[in-house]
């Protein structure tokens, strides 16, 4: 394990002034100063993806780099809040850490104040079962009015896809196995091919829409993210058509200039070679 010499309240502590230092009218950086919530969401998604990207890469100094680009994005949110008087840094700590508390009575106990070890002996799926019940009781103490009223709406569609179908799932709305998921996939697709054969544009996508909905199940009663599956298929048909690519550069010819025929031999061999 890696030795750490820095002291992490004064490491944050830190960052927070220099932030506070970038939003003084009185000799701070014009670019911070001219940002508020909405220009800078882009930015904090972009930096989430950059963390992804850089833990599937397993570069340790990388993802070091990218996770303090993402929280640079936390404290300029909490700088904005602390200017408006909404709320501050230490908030956000303190809204997290009761939550983890209070969603972890295996490990805290019932008395959470002291941070007193609970009675464990549950496994993953028995902590997840009761993470997603107090959620629940949480949602159930805001008064909203539908399991699926939480589900944020600026998520990647797929990711969304698989919140609303897991919390429908937790009440039951929800296939046994994976038998019926497929035969949905199967009657999803075929509605897909009648739909392009009535020569019917929106319906073909409708049809393709409820065909990735499909999808989205099956990846999620195989306890995966479908936005990491996607990820994996991306990166595989990258490798492919990189190496189809060189392949056609060392023969001399140019990709734009050969035949579908010639493009599927070469990616034929790629898949030959693992790729």
């Amino acid at each position: 394990m890696a030795k750490h010499t820095t002291n992490t309240d004064d490491a944050m502590q830190q960052l927070l002034d220099i932030m506070a230092q970038l939003r003084n009218p009185d000799g701070g950086c014009p670019w911070d100063l001219k940002q508020d919530f909405r220009s800078i969401l882009p930015h904090t998604l972009e930096e989430a993806y950059e963390v992804a990207d850089a833990i599937e890469s397993d570069d340790r100094m990388q993802l070091r780099d990218e996770l303090g680009d993402l929280l640079f994005q936390v404290v300029f949110y909490c700088q904005l809040a602390r200017e408006e008087g909404s709320f501050e840094f230490a908030d956000v700590a303190q809204t997290m850490s009761d939550k983890l508390i209070r969603r972890h009575p295996h490990v805290f106990g019932p008395q959470a104040n002291g941070l007193k070890q609970g009675a464990t002996g549950l496994d993953a799926d028995q902590v997840l079962e009761r993470w997603e019940s107090i959620k629940q009781a949480e949602r159930d103490a805001k008064q909203q009015h539908s399991v699926l009223d939480d589900v944020p709406n600026a998520l990647p569609a797929m990711q969304r896809s698989a919140k609303l179908q897991k919390r429908a799932a937790n009440v039951g709305f929800d296939w046994p196995d994976l038998t019926p998921v497929l035969a949905n996939m199967a009657e999803e697709l075929e509605e897909v091919q009648k739909a392009f054969a009535s020569g019917d544009k929106d319906h073909t996508l409708e049809e393709l829409g409820d065909l990735m909905f499909a999808c989205v199940n099956m990846a999620r009663h195989l306890k995966q993210d479908p936005e990491q599956v996607m990820r994996a298929a991306n990166a595989k048909f990258e490798r492919r058509f990189r190496f189809l690519e060189s392949q056609l550069l060392e023969a001399g010819e140019q990709l734009e200039n050969v035949s579908l025929e010639r493009m599927d031999a070469g990616w034929d061999a790629a898949k030959a070679q693992g790729l």
